[in-house]
């Protein structure tokens, strides 16, 4: 478990999956955490979840790479984060981060969370480098990003396309050094 101050990072279990059912059908979600892709992120099944715990977890053992966002006073789950392909030549990883519960937004749990993961990265792992991409459009992730100390490296300029209005697609990158700084 990683620890925050106010949240804890906690190895997702079948609980914690079967509640993306819920989050990743809510339109809005969706598109915040996937942008263009968020008609392939929603709609899914109860089945399509669990086959997918079944397949990241309990066939490929990946417990270690995915956790479920809890506010540590009041035991509750309100997002996942996870970081995945790892480099251990380069020492970098892509993280994600998406907070589920909607009235959870816009306090600062998300902040929170990047930065306990991204510490346990540099820190417990060794990375040197941590990565993610967004939209331009999704402002208060970016914002999130930026506290982190992700600063903008790239732009593929019209690469997401959400309720029919094109964005740029943004690559955020954070050195270790960034965040000594």
């Amino acid at each position: 478990m990683i620890k925050g101050n106010r949240i804890e990072l906690r190895p997702a279990s079948k609980k914690d999956f079967i509640r993306q059912v819920e989050w990743r059908n809510d339109e809005n979600t969706a598109r915040l955490a996937a942008g263009s892709y968020a008609a392939l992120y929603g709609h899914v099944t109860m089945e399509e979840v669990e086959a997918l715990y079944d397949k990241r977890v309990v066939k490929e053992r990946k417990t270690e790479n995915i956790f479920a966002i809890y506010i540590a006073e009041t035991n509750t789950h309100i997002g996942n984060c996870d970081y995945r392909d790892v480099n251990p030549i380069a020492r970098s990883a892509d993280v994600g981060i998406s907070i589920g519960v909607e009235g959870e937004r816009g306090k600062g749990y998300g902040t929170e969370a990047l930065q306990a993961l991204v510490q346990f990265l540099f820190e417990d792992l060794n990375l040197q480098r941590v990565q993610l991409d967004t939209w331009s459009g999704n402002d208060a992730a970016i914002r999130t990003y930026q506290k982190c100390g992700f600063k903008i490296e790239g732009r593929l300029r019209r690469a997401e396309c959400v309720k029919g209005i094109y964005y740029d697609q943004l690559i955020m990158g954070c050195l270790r050094e960034d965040r000594e700084q």
